[in-house]
């Protein structure tokens, strides 16, 4: 039956891709890629603003002179007005990309031509890969998909994705959208994915872009709405250590080492203030420290939240002028046109702070070659809807799902043997699910495999959903079917979880326990089993399920995230070992007590034993935990050996520094003695079991107890691949004053002296940073 839906699906796929070929020709005419600087036409042609040998900077200026106040303001939100006397089309800043080209913000949709886009895992499934070469080539297939749609008039080019807020509360709603908790986790997601989105393969830096991307959202912004609590008008209280230790660092690296072209200031308050209207954090810190090439960007509405909902300005001309002069540059949103002319009529704002926001804009889209004429006589130009959902870009989203995929218990059951197996139960109210595998800020997919297809297409299976849907009400529980299916199957695969409805946008949770009555549904299942129990958890967020890490009728523990178009696949590779799992998990899995002690608006980091507050993440939480940061499973054994690492390194200071005299607990992580002040970690790491597979290597590092230091923290990553017997060499490089360095009480880098420990599997190594 799984295997006859999966047929149909493919059917339905083909029509609607055959009408799409037969259309072709005429929806492509229809639908002309928009764009300024109409060779054809002569006068707009001869424009400055359109002479492509000119700087972006000297054409921005260019076009900046031709313009009335009046429409400068209209370049100042994301519905850009057309301007026809100078042949500017308009243009719709806002789309989304966040795991492939969505149509939820109006720069974007589809059509016959381009019925769907590959939909891969949400990006915290993808993290649990702690891949980067794969966070980059899952942006490079997006851009080639967006920029084939744009061709066609489809979308957009400036994508305000990805989202690399820390994932510091597992009642998140919006977790599910983030690469987890750890802060280099989320810088290389970060670099990795934008990379990949905007690299145009001249090198990069200041120069082309294959389309724009947007880090968000800035600042410490993860509270949706949690009992009552709604982003719109929380102020989140940070401490300037919890800041630049936890909440900047993603944002850092993405502008500095990613060089994005934007970055979204979020919603909420930080310390009293909305982020959109703080200018030390704009201009002073994204702009001013970190070097932005790129705009500034509001979350949608945000500046009128900040006027209407947060009170904070008497009237909208200073919300006006005080967003803009904070250093935003684009409104999402209308308010900004509505407002600023007002603002600069009442001398609140000056022209030329106008101008400067509405030349960031230029510029980027500058670079993205929208005043460069036709896109389909230029770079990229040969791309379009043949290029969107090839084969190979759905094989690299099911390829992401099976990287990511984490084993979290197998007491031996698996890998399962499809010729061994004449039926498998297949159950719970994810078993056949579509949509779900596919998060929010989704796109229509190429097509689905879900579970059951997936399952079904390698061995006979029975369905029975159990719950007619996640929540698992009373009304909702179907027991009874459930448990004959599993009573006489051969095995049994329970795929549970949540869904949209129970984790997303503006929806955080109160409980880390399945929803409704799952666990009820779980453990009737396993113990009317006659074979072993597969448990497969669907969710962005994570579940206290101790009760399954604990029970002997259930065999296997598997986490699949949100897996994407291709995740029943997916799973279905990993069960039956076609593929050897290698996901870690990328966040904590708290006990559900945890949700009835600490308060999701607590902001704080680092724990209070004086009041028994516990800390977040990894990195500080000294509670119990059900599964903890970094666990997953193989089908084989990895082993680990040093192969070299120093015991001591020394710090030259200069001369006469008071740290040679006096016992200072750190230094600065900064000035000369910085410099080439390094040293490489080699580790040999062997495959000791008898099946290939890949294997993260973590390096994680204990500094000395300072600065109310992290217990321990990740220095690097790397994925390796290792046949049975095989061995390998994977390498370290450890900058001293960036990696082994903590974030002290007023928010400054210090490099703590004395005993560091390196932990890598179940080594050990220590080594004394000196002066």
């Amino acid at each position: 039956m799984a295997m006859a839906a999966a047929a149909a699906a493919r059917g339905v796929l083909a029509v609607v891709v055959a009408v799409a070929v037969l259309w072709g020709g005429n929806v492509a005419r229809a639908q002309t890629p928009v764009f300024a600087c109409d060779a054809s036409n002569a006068t707009v042609a001869g424009y400055g603003f359109c002479d492509r040998s000119k700087s972006a900077a000297a054409r921005a200026a260019d076009l900046l002179g031709r313009l009335t106040l009046a429409e400068k303001v209209g370049f100042l939100v994301n519905k850009q007005a057309a301007l026809p006397r100078l042949g500017i089309p308009a243009y719709e800043w806002w789309s989304e990309a966040l795991h492939g080209v969505s149509y939820v913000g109006p720069g974007t949709r589809f059509s016959p031509l381009v019925p769907g886009a590959t939909s891969f895992p949400q990006p915290i499934l993808t993290a649990a890969s702690f891949n980067a070469s794969l966070f980059r080539a899952i942006g490079e297939v997006v851009s080639t998909e967006a920029r084939a749609m744009h061709n066609v008039g489809l979308a957009g080019l400036t994508f305000w994705s990805p989202n690399i807020n820390i994932f510091r509360d597992p009642r998140w709603g919006r977790g599910q959208e983030t690469p987890g908790e750890d802060p280099l986790l989320a810088s290389k997601y970060a670099v990795g994915y934008v990379t990949g989105l905007q690299d145009a393969g001249g090198g990069g830096g200041g120069g082309a872009l294959k389309v724009a991307a947007c880090c968000k959202h800035y600042t410490a912004y993860d509270v949706d709405n949690w009992k009552g609590v709604e982003r719109y008008t929380f102020d989140a209280v940070v401490s300037q250590q919890d800041l630049d230790d936890t909440y900047q660092p993603p944002f850092k690296s993405c502008v500095i080492d990613g060089n994005v072209a934007s970055v979204m200031c979020s919603y909420n308050k930080v310390n009293g203030k909305p982020t959109c209207a703080d200018k030390d954090l704009l201009s002073g810190v994204i702009r001013g420290d970190w070097k932005l090439n790129g705009y500034i960007v509001s979350d949608c509405d945000s500046v009128d939240v900040l006027y209407n909902n947060q009170h904070y300005t008497k009237n909208p001309e200073d919300a006006a002028a005080i967003t803009i002069k904070s250093g935003l540059d684009l409104n999402c949103g209308n308010f900004l046109a509505q407002h600023t002319v007002a603002a600069v009529q009442a001398g609140k704002l000056s022209e030329s702070d106008v101008d400067r926001a509405v030349t960031n804009n230029f510029i980027v889209l500058m670079r993205l070659g929208f005043f460069d004429g036709d896109p389909r006589k230029l770079p990229f130009g040969s791309l379009g809807p043949k290029d969107v959902c090839t084969s190979s870009n759905q094989e690299l989203a099911r390829e992401a799902a099976r990287q990511g995929i984490v084993l979290l218990k197998n007491t031996g059951a698996l890998p399962l043997s499809a010729k061994s197996i004449k039926s498998m139960a297949v159950i719970g109210p994810n078993a056949n699910a579509s949509f779900t595998m596919i998060g929010n800020y989704e796109g229509t997919p190429c097509k689905y495999t879900t579970p059951l297809q997936g399952l079904g297409a390698n061995v006979a299976t029975v369905y029975q959903p159990g719950c007619t849907n996640v929540g698992c009400s009373g009304n909702s529980l179907q027991l009874s079917t459930a448990t004959q299916a599993a009573a006489s199957a051969d095995v049994t695969v329970l795929v549970v979880g949540a869904d949209q409805s129970v984790e997303r946008e503006s929806l955080d949770r109160t409980s880390l326990l399945l929803p409704g009555q799952q666990p009820q549904l779980v453990s009737a299942v396993a113990n009317a089993s006659r074979g072993p129990v597969i448990l497969v958890v669907m969710s962005g967020g994570p579940f206290d399920i101790s009760f399954a890490k604990s029970s002997d009728k259930i065999s296997a523990i598997l986490w699949v995230g949100y897996p994407g178009e291709a995740g029943g696949a997916a799973l279905a590779d990993i069960l039956f070992g076609y593929h050897n799992p290698s996901g870690r998990l990328p966040v904590t899995w708290y006990p559900a007590s945890f949700a009835d002690k600490v308060s999701m608006t607590d902001m704080r980091m680092r724990p209070d034993s004086s009041t028994g507050y516990p800390g977040r993440t990894y990195r500080f939480y000294t509670g119990d935990t059900v599964y903890a940061f970094g666990d997953g499973l193989s089908y084989t054994n990895f082993a680990h050996h040093l192969v070299s690492a120093p015991k001591q390194v020394a710090v030259q200071l200069a001369e006469g520094h008071a740290c040679y005299t006096e016992h200072c607990l750190s230094v600065e992580a900064a000035g000369e003695h910085c410099e080439n002040l390094s040293f490489d970690v080699h580790l040999r790491v062997r495959n000791a079991g008898d099946v290939a597979g890949r294997h993260t290597v973590f390096l994680f590092t204990s500094p000395p107890s300072v600065h109310n230091a992290p217990a321990k923290h990740l220095l690097g990553f790397e994925k390796v691949s290792l046949e049975p017997g095989q061995a390998g060499v994977v390498a370290f490089k450890v900058d001293v004053c960036k990696d082994l360095s903590v974030v002290d009480e007023l928010g400054n880098r210090k490099v703590a002296l004395g005993s560091h420990t390196l932990h890598v599997g179940d080594l050990k190594h220590t080594l004394n940073l000196r002066v």
